[in-house]
């Protein structure tokens, strides 16, 4: 079984994956639209999955 550190570090991954570098557009929205709905919970997570993708963009080598 995963830890929520793991399943967050995982969808941090996925998003820079599937989004490149639209991923932390994408994270915002989502942010951005969970506050709109007044679903705090979820916002927390999502800024978790924020820092989670930043520190991953960070490590990527330049091209």
């Amino acid at each position: 079984m995963m830890t929520r550190d793991q399943e967050l570090w995982g969808m941090a991954s996925v998003l820079l994956r599937q989004h490149g570098d639209r991923a932390p557009v994408v994270v915002a929205e989502r942010i951005g639209q969970l506050a709109s709905e007044g679903k705090a919970e979820g916002v927390a997570m999502w800024k978790e999955v924020a820092r989670r993708l930043e520190r991953l963009i960070g490590q990527e080598p330049t091209q």
